[in-house]
C-alpha cells in the first residue's frame, strides 16, 4: 500500500470511500470550481462509477500507481496523477486537482504535487515529467514552477476558455534537476 505522509496532506491508494468521495467531486458537485481551472477546454464524457472506479486500479510501472488520493483530516480533497508521453524516453506527464476549493491558496497543492513528483523520481527510473496546463491558470504555473519544472512550451492561442484565447503551456522538469 503506497502511504505519502506530508505535513498538511498525505497521498494515498484509493478506498472505496475515497472513489466515492471523488466521484461526488468530480461529476456529481454543483458548483464545479475546479472545472474552472483544471482543463476546461476539454470536454469531459461523464464515466459510471464503476468505470471510474476501474480507472483507479491501473499502474505506471509494476507497483506504482497512476495516481493517488490526496487526503487532508482524513477526507479525500483530490489526487495526483500520471500518464506516459513516451515510455521510450522515459517521459511522463503529471498533474493535479483539488477539487474542495476550500483547501486553495493554503499550500496544500503544492505539498502534494511535491511528494507526488518525489515519490515517482525516487520509485522509478523516469528521466523527465511534465505537466501541461493554460494560461489562465496561474496558480498551476505557479506550482510547477516552484517545484522546479521550467516553461517549455507556449502554444499561442491553442485554448479557448469562457469564449476568450489563452495559451496551451507545457512545463518540464528533469531527473537531474530535481532537488537542486
Amino acid at each position: 500500500m503506497v502511504e505519502i505522509i506530508g505535513k498538511k496532506v498525505e497521498l494515498t491508494k484509493a478506498t472505496n470511500r475515497d472513489i466515492e468521495e471523488l466521484y461526488f467531486w468530480k461529476y456529481e458537485e454543483t458548483k464545479q470550481e475546479a472545472k474552472k481551472w483544471n482543463g476546461p477546454y476539454i470536454p469531459e464524457e461523464k464515466l459510471t462509477k464503476e468505470e471510474f472506479c476501474n480507472d483507479w486500479e491501473q499502474e505506471i510501472l509494476p507497483g506504482v500507481p497512476d495516481s493517488l488520493v490526496i487526503k487532508c483530516e482524513g477526507r479525500a480533497i483530490g489526487y495526483v496523477g500520471a500518464y506516459w508521453v513516451d515510455k521510450n524516453t522515459n517521459w511522463l506527464e503529471t498533474g493535479i486537482v483539488i477539487y474542495d476549493s476550500n483547501y486553495w491558496n493554503g499550500g496544500y497543492g503544492s505539498e502534494a504535487y511535491k511528494l507526488w513528483i518525489n515519490y515517482l523520481f525516487t520509485n522509478t527510473n523516469l528521466h523527465r515529467l511534465g505537466m501541461s496546463t493554460w494560461s489562465g491558470n496561474l496558480r498551476m504555473m505557479k506550482v510547477a514552477s516552484k517545484l522546479g519544472m521550467k516553461e517549455e512550451a507556449r502554444i499561442r492561442d491553442a485554448r479557448i476558455v469562457n469564449g476568450e484565447y489563452f495559451d496551451a503551456i507545457k512545463m518540464g522538469i528533469l531527473r537531474n534537476e530535481w532537488g537542486k
